[in-house]
């Protein structure tokens, strides 16, 4: 069964979802492009590791137990033996754990020297929120930027702040970009909002190689429906992270029309 939704299905973005979107649509994308981009380059699935702690915990003592004494005498009595005071009630508490975090992203490589020609990345909530994620995903884009390799970052998250880009900033739900080394710093951006379809764009690649068409929204609805997400999706309750009031809307009205609310 195919997404009921146009372009980005808002109900894949919930995070009890996104890990296996994230790592389905890696797979999708790659086994996509793998047959166009034969026999000169091939297309390697990587991870980026990084440990990362919840920034929103809270590292909590719990008081030790204390022991009271009086004053010793040489007849021992009842009044001077020492009293181990009643440990105080525990609070059961959240500490900081450091979590080993893997992020899927797509390598297009020349066959024969190895070189990296294109990365593509599709952002996970970690790397659009203030902490370790941003920074680890940062520091390889600038990495990247500054190289001769093409960039392709694919943002299907609401959510967190969008990666930065220079002069006019401009508002959407979602966004592709495609920088391409030899026109740095210059980039074509494909924003998009909930209601549209996600746009197509073209794979970076050589000088005078053909460059192949990334049909995101097919991928997306194959994804959608080899994962069986409809059964796992309650279209009677509200998106995370919510809609705004006229996409609230937009949305069930839609999912009225195909029978799901």
């Amino acid at each position: 069964m195919p997404s009921p939704f146009p372009g980005m299905n808002p109900y894949l973005e919930n995070p009890e979802l996104w890990a296996e979107v994230h790592s389905r649509l890696i797979v999708a994308i790659a086994d996509n492009i793998a047959p166009q981009l034969r026999p000169k380059y091939r297309v390697a699935v990587e991870k980026r590791v990084y440990q990362m702690t919840d920034e929103n915990s809270v590292l909590v003592g719990i008081p030790d137990v204390t022991i009271g004494r009086s004053l010793t005498n040489t007849q021992p009595d009842a009044s001077n033996i020492a009293v181990a005071s009643p440990p105080a009630k525990p609070v059961t508490v959240d500490i900081p754990i450091p979590e080993e975090v893997r992020e899927g992203y797509l390598e297009v490589r020349e066959v024969g020297t190895g070189e990296v020609v294109t990365a593509i990345e599709l952002l996970s909530p970690k790397n659009k929120r203030p902490g370790e994620g941003r920074q680890a995903y940062e520091k390889k884009r600038q990495q990247v930027l500054g190289s001769l390799t093409h960039l392709v970052e694919i943002d299907l998250l609401r959510a967190g702040e969008p990666m930065p880009i220079l002069g006019k900033q401009i508002q959407s739900d979602y966004r592709i970009l495609v920088s391409r080394s030899g026109l740095r710093p210059k980039a074509e951006l494909y924003p998009f909002q909930l209601s549209e379809p996600i746009p197509a764009f073209s794979l970076p690649l050589r000088r005078g190689d053909t460059e192949p068409i990334v049909d995101l929204q097919t991928l997306i609805h194959g994804v959608y429906d080899r994962a069986g997400f409809d059964l796992a999706i309650d279209y009677t309750r509200e998106p995370i992270p919510p809609l705004g009031e006229s996409d609230t809307i937009w949305a069930k009205e839609l999912l009225k029309q195909q029978g799901l609310l």
